[in-house]
């Protein structure tokens, strides 16, 4: 190897070790870092609501749904994303999940979007809580928009939506993202 490009992957291998240890703290350690994440992800389904309002539908046929608020995604050569954010079941927050992604290939600047996973049985939401859960490398989202909800399909018993920050739609691969939760106490 090239020394740059050992000094590239020493980073990346670093960048790894952060996500890995962050995610091992999936639910906020204080009260109110508790109730931020659940203030957060009741603005973004708000927002996810209001650009599509066939979505109150397809939440109230899950059997529960992943809302990550705020998740940052990044790279030069080699990236990353990481996201905190709330299970719920019935409508009802349930306990803390966390995603991480490490990427590998061309690639070059950040984004900030939010996610949310829908699941269509109890058993995909237990294979969630269990850690059994997993996008393979080929996975995508669907870009939230307009009547999205209303043409949702499940794919192994998810249904992926995302919208950017700023409230304006896009696509975004998924794949290779892993999860933690933790339920509430």
């Amino acid at each position: 190897m090239k020394g740059y490009q050992m000094k590239a992957a020493l980073v990346i291998v670093g960048v790894i070790g952060v996500l890995t240890m962050i995610g091992c703290a999936t639910a906020p350690k204080s009260a109110q870092g508790k109730a931020d994440i659940e203030q957060d992800t009741d603005a973004a389904l708000a927002k996810a609501r209001l650009s599509d309002p066939t979505l109150v539908d397809v939440f109230s046929r899950a059997a529960g749904y992943a809302v990550f608020p705020s998740v940052g995604k990044g790279g030069a050569g080699f990236g990353g994303a990481y996201g905190k954010g709330v299970l719920y079941e019935q409508g009802y927050a349930v306990g803390y999940c966390d995603l991480s992604q490490a990427t590998i290939g061309f690639q070059l600047g950040g984004q900030a979007y939010t996610e949310i996973i829908v699941f269509e049985t109890k058993q995909n939401v237990e294979n969630f809580k269990q850690g059994k859960f997993h996008f393979d490398a080929q996975a995508t989202a669907v870009a939230l928009k307009s009547g999205a909800g209303a043409n949702a399909t499940y794919t192994n018993g998810v249904a992926v939506f995302t919208m950017d920050e700023a409230g304006l739609m896009y696509e975004a691969t998924v794949g290779g993202q892993k999860f933690t939760y933790q339920g509430k106490k």
